[in-house]
């Protein structure tokens, strides 16, 4: 009846062990489309959002920056957008530059991008930038990965961005990327 019990008790705590071991290869990225319709943009993120604001200055002026962010293991993807004063080039070109340069510095790299079509909900295309940086941040020097695409796009500036303590696997950078797409 002892060893009966021992056997029971050893099942058991190997059922434990084997869903605590299945639970740790359990997927952390749940995706779910969002739809930002006062923004103009869908996105696919790994988690339920939250929402943020904060104000920023581009070239002197003050601006309000609308944060949809979401967390994913140790990642965090976050699409930004700032509403502009205006549509004009110069300034689109201010905001994208502050974006640029702002997510370089926060990991202390240069702000190295390459152009990259942004698609748009209605069919074609916009141009925008591509960035991956990596480097240290924060006051512990903590090394991160940053992947972004900026956009600008009438009066709205764009950055859909992950950052990550490490590398993320490919495919989940591209299904993130791969479903941004402006209205």
């Amino acid at each position: 009846m002892v060893s009966r019990a021992h056997s029971v008790v050893r099942v058991g705590a190997c059922a434990l062990a084997l869903g605590a071991a299945l639970s740790g290869c359990s997927p952390t990225f749940d995706w779910r489309t969002i739809m930002n319709n006062d923004s103009g943009y869908t996105i696919d993120l790994p988690a339920k959002p939250g929402n943020d604001q904060r104000a920023v200055q581009i070239d002197g002026a003050p601006m309000q920056m609308a944060m949809q962010t979401a967390e994913a293991g140790d990642a965090v993807f976050a699409v930004g957008t700032i509403t502009l004063p205006d549509e004009s080039e110069t300034t689109q070109r201010k905001a994208l530059d502050f974006l640029r340069t702002g997510l370089a510095r926060n990991v202390g790299a240069q702000p190295d991008a390459h152009a990259v079509q942004i698609p748009l909900a209605a069919g074609g295309k916009v141009l925008g930038l591509e960035m991956k940086l990596s480097g240290q941040a924060g006051s512990d020097h903590e090394k991160r990965t940053v992947y972004a695409r900026l956009v600008a796009r009438g009066r709205h500036v764009y950055q859909a961005a992950i950052i990550a303590s490490q590398p993320l696997p490919q495919e989940q950078v591209d299904q993130f990327f791969s479903s941004f797409e402006l209205y």
